[in-house]
């Protein structure tokens, strides 16, 4: 029933909202060209408030970040009676948290990286494990406050403890997993294709590799080996359902294929609130799957629910 009427959340008050907004504008337009009725809803501390009296038929969730994709948002959209999309509070509470997420996947077979949680400033004088390893907030997206520390660095790097860290006293460092950079969309119950992430001129997969054109070259379908390839789509849906993801999600991996062509595959982590700006992944493995961005977003919209 395109006459649905469908608030776009978008923006929020995390590291990540300059993001959300060019998201949540672009699933809005394409909305709208769908045929929907569309009020954009830039969320601020009231948003429970502007959502009761909007009452829409559908809150397509643009948010990224904490309090977005956190279950937040959701468990208030939940209490307000309004069907969302993407994931439910729980799946989302869980895939924000990167330890308790590899946590189930290693449960249920997924491969994953060496890692532990630890204090920030328990790291400021010696190595928490051999490098080369990577430090991440635990729950952030969008590479905000990763820091790569190679073999020959022979101190933890300082921005860590320092003043200048924005990102919570918690920090998960996990062994650094050489090769390829790999991404798999998952919408409903299927895995679409895998895509090659190539960051040009950047260390890793950074923010401005992911949201700033140019950073990074996408090979979509990754040429990989028909045994590798449908492994990595087993194991992002395999971690979709294990963590009890709905709508449409990315599993993220490294694969390391300098010894052998079987090599190493490692689940990084699954992303409940995937982007959908103009140099997103998933609109791109979607439309190569057959899914144009306007149909990929109705979809969603018409899977929408509460007790998600």
């Amino acid at each position: 029933m395109k006459s649905k009427h469908v608030a776009v959340l978008m923006g929020g008050f995390s590291s990540e909202r300059p993001v959300s907004l060019s998201s949540g504008k672009a699933c809005a337009d394409a909305l709208e060209v769908e045929g929907y009725r569309v009020t954009r809803v830039d969320v601020t501390r009231d948003v429970g408030a502007v959502l009761a009296e909007l009452r829409p038929d559908v809150a397509f969730n643009a948010l990224h970040g904490p309090f977005g994709e956190d279950g937040t948002i959701q468990g208030i959209l939940e209490y307000l009676g309004i069907p969302y999309t993407h994931s439910g509070v729980l799946a989302s509470a869980l895939a924000m948290n990167k330890e308790r997420s590899k946590t189930i996947a290693r449960a249920v077979g997924i491969p994953v990286a060496e890692s532990k949680v630890v204090s920030r400033f328990s790291i400021r004088n010696e190595h928490p494990m051999k490098p080369p390893y990577v430090v991440k907030p635990v729950a952030e997206g969008s590479s905000f406050g990763v820091v790569i520390v190679k073999e020959d660095q022979s101190h933890p790097p300082q921005v860590i403890s320092s003043s200048e860290w924005r990102y919570g006293d918690t920090v998960m460092v996990e062994r650094y997993i050489h090769g390829r950079e790999l991404t798999c969309a998952v919408m409903g119950d299927v895995a679409l294709g895998v895509c090659e992430i190539i960051p040009t001129g950047h260390a890793f997969y950074d923010y401005d590799s992911k949201y700033v054109a140019g950073g990074s070259k996408h090979e979509c379908p990754a040429k990989l080996s028909p045994n590798i390839y449908q492994k990595i789509q087993t194991l992002a849906l395999k971690a979709h359902q294990a963590i009890g993801c709905r709508g449409v999600s990315r599993s993220d991996f490294r694969y390391d294929d300098r010894v052998s062509e079987e090599g190493e595959v490692v689940w990084l982590e699954v992303n409940t609130q995937p982007g959908m700006t103009p140099t997103s992944l998933v609109p791109e493995i979607a439309a190569q799957a057959g899914h144009p961005f306007g149909g990929l977003l109705s979809w969603m919209v018409e899977d929408a629910s509460c007790l998600r």
